[in-house]
């Protein structure tokens, strides 16, 4: 049986801060400081709902919390600069305040990326992969963030191959981060599953994932609670988290080193069993 090796390594982060990756799969929990995000909505809106559940997700095995003030959702109602930081600076803040787990903050905007740091967040991650604001990539060189490049279909015409389209965003990406100063090691690439993709393209993508590592950094994915998941299933199911640790599972055998999640519990588990299987193909013991 094959099964792809993450690529591993230190992902250099702000603060001083680094992540071990390769040998077990790092989870990243999501946390939504929204009004309408597609699976919870409202339910983190206040600071102290948004720093609780923060909490929660790394005392169930989030080694970093990715934190968003602005719905991604297909048709979501854009929010400007101001709001978007009011709702997730006081987060970030007091979460940086009460724990050490590692914080990302979730946006394509370098204003806000380089309050977020300085308000201790550690990552920057990018819907638009550093092209809707390259500026942000300099952000992440001054600071020593890490930087989190997506893949994103939206508002160009892609090429007809889904994985060759990931190829020709992806180094231009590349391109604009180094042309910025961002260290290698502390760049990860996202395949941005649902972003202008259709169902099928999506699944031809997790299948083809390890293809990616081409591209020379590690891998972090999100398929949790996405709509061609449901679509996959065959039921409309609002929150289908063991679908979603199942595709979880796939993409870390196929290379993924971070796995970006609603449901910590159920992912941790499922990529507990994908990572003891790997380590025994390897004739190691768990």
């Amino acid at each position: 049986m094959d099964v792809i090796e993450p690529r591993g390594g230190i992902w250099r982060l702000a603060h001083g801060r680094s992540i071990a990756l390769g040998e077990t799969a790092t989870i990243m929990g999501i946390l939504n400081a929204t009004p309408d995000s597609f699976s919870d909505g409202g339910r983190y809106a206040s600071v102290e709902a948004a720093v609780a559940e923060s909490l929660k997700m790394a005392a169930e095995g989030a080694t970093i919390v990715d934190i968003g003030g602005e719905s991604t959702r297909p048709g979501a109602t854009p929010v400007d600069a101001d709001e978007e930081q009011r709702r997730i600076m006081p987060v970030i803040e007091e979460l940086s305040r009460r724990s050490d787990c590692i914080i990302s903050v979730d946006t394509y905007r370098s204003e806000t990326a380089r309050l977020a740091i300085a308000a201790g967040a550690h990552i920057v991650n990018d819907i638009w992969g550093a092209q809707k604001d390259p500026a942000i990539a300099k952000v992440a060189a001054e600071t020593g963030a890490g930087l989190c490049l997506m893949h994103n279909g939206r508002e160009r015409e892609k090429l007809p191959d889904v994985v060759e389209d990931q190829f020709l965003f992806l180094r231009r990406s590349l391109e604009i981060a180094r042309d910025a100063g961002v260290a290698s090691e502390a760049i990860v690439l996202d395949p941005g599953f649902g972003f202008a993709k259709d169902g099928p393209e999506n699944l031809i993508l997790l299948a083809r994932l390890s293809e990616l590592k081409a591209l020379g950094h590690p891998l972090l994915v999100g398929t949790s609670r996405k709509r061609f998941v449901r679509g996959a299933i065959g039921r409309e199911d609002p929150e289908p988290d063991i679908a979603s640790a199942a595709t979880s599972v796939l993409m870390r055998e196929r290379g993924a080193d971070i796995i970006r999640v609603h449901n910590v519990p159920a992912n941790r588990d499922a990529l507990a069993i994908a990572d003891a299987m790997r380590r025994a193909l390897k004739g190691e013991r768990w």
